[in-house]
């Protein structure tokens, strides 16, 4: 996807809009609330893989900021992932602690918007501390890109042909997660044999991986089209390149997820959870600090989500009278989950790898601003507990 947006043009035309609309100041702001409301219903690792090329195109084309746009793209899809349903961790924490869905997205949302103003400002501030430059790689070569910038309006596709690579993965996702969410047994849609195979048809196209493959078929298309006369040559040197360079990036990530799994194998988060159980005070900070502690072990933020919630769903089953809503100890979960990135995490060598980052500069920038969004999380979290219990 990436790498045909790059090639044919449809980045730098999405970049052109982006500037047309929004003007240069206000483009980093655009990019973190696009990549918080793709973020809800989409992957973390797909959004990456969507929006990086929009931030490489956009840093050739204004010559600086590069650090700014892929932090801000980070930052908000990072936060949706863990706060807002329909994405898996937040479904889980909302069934494990009995929380109506409607009223977990609405809290995750509110959440996620307040953790988004400090990731900005720590963004702008990282960009300003540390002059990360866009550097060369096989699959997004510096020439390449610049050259793609320099083409006249007319030689571009249009701003539509432009977005379905990232749009239509986006399009199967959300109709798929709605039908999985939202859609309940005996609600009529079973009754019709037509609806059943086009439901499943949805659920198949809307599986991640599934709908990454045809963002990439359209990218594969707009490239050809826009290639025309020498399709074989280009299209293949093209679509050559960027399985090379995606498949050094498919070994880095597997490593990174070997490395937290062989931990969590370790039973580590058992411990940590064991050694926390008998507490019940000040249990919205500590539901984020046994998150964070069980993220940092062992690098994944799913299971660190499930493993907290299965210490503390308890706690709304055995008759325990809390003096706010449970919402406010899954959203602490979330954010807690936020807490720490570095390699035992695969998400942090999807980051690397896709922006070209360096381990160090990722560690310094990157990792930080997520403990930022998450502690001021539990910070509005602690606020709306105290002020709005919902009980």
């Amino acid at each position: 996807i990436g790498k045909c947006m790059l090639e044919s043009g449809a980045a730098e035309r999405i970049v052109r809009s982006i500037l047309k609309i929004f003007g240069l100041k206000n483009t980093p702001i655009a990019l973190i609330i696009t990549s918080f409301f793709i973020g809800i219903p989409v992957f973390f690792d797909a959004v990456i893989f969507m929006m990086f090329p929009i931030a490489k195109s956009l840093t050739i084309r204004t010559g600086k900021n590069y650090l700014l746009a892929i932090l801000c793209i980070i930052a908000g899809t990072a936060m949706a992932t863990s706060l807002v349903p329909p994405n898996p961790g937040p479904v889980f924490l909302a069934g494990a602690l009995q929380i109506p869905l409607g009223i977990m997205i609405i809290g995750g949302i509110i959440v996620g918007l307040c953790t988004l103003v400090p990731g900005y400002f720590w963004a702008k501030w990282a960009n300003g501390k540390w002059q990360v430059p866009l550097r060369d790689s096989l699959d997004a070569r510096l020439d390449d890109i610049k050259k793609a910038s320099e083409k006249d309006e007319r030689m571009l596709p249009s701003l539509f042909i432009s977005l379905l690579p990232v749009v239509i993965p986006i399009l199967f996702i959300v109709t798929s997660t709605f039908l999985q969410n939202f859609s309940h047994p005996g609600s009529g849609v079973s009754k019709s044999g037509l609806l059943d195979v086009l439901g499943g048809i949805i659920l198949f196209l809307g599986e991640k991986n599934v709908a990454l493959i045809t963002g990439g078929v359209a990218g594969i298309l707009i490239l050809a089209r826009q290639f025309k006369g020498d399709r074989e040559g280009r299209l293949g040197k093209s679509v050559s390149s960027a399985l090379t360079s995606g498949g050094n990036i498919v070994l880095i990530i597997c490593a990174g997820g070997a490395f937290g799994a062989m931990l969590q194998q370790t039973g580590i988060s058992q411990v940590i959870g064991e050694m926390t159980k008998g507490y019940q005070m000040a249990l919205i900070p500590l539901a984020f600090l046994v998150t964070a502690a069980i993220r940092t072990a062992q690098g994944s933020a799913t299971v660190a989500l499930i493993t907290s919630s299965g210490i503390l769903s308890g706690l709304t089953t055995s008759g325990v009278q809390l003096e706010y809503n449970p919402m406010y100890l899954a959203l602490a979960i979330g954010c807690g989950s936020k807490l720490i990135a570095w390699m035992n995490d695969s998400g942090f060598w999807v980051v690397t790898k896709m922006s070209n980052l360096t381990e160090k500069e990722a560690l310094q920038s990157y990792s930080p601003m997520l403990a930022v969004m998450g502690v001021t999380g539990l910070l509005v979290i602690l606020l709306g507990a105290k002020i709005l219990p919902l009980v």
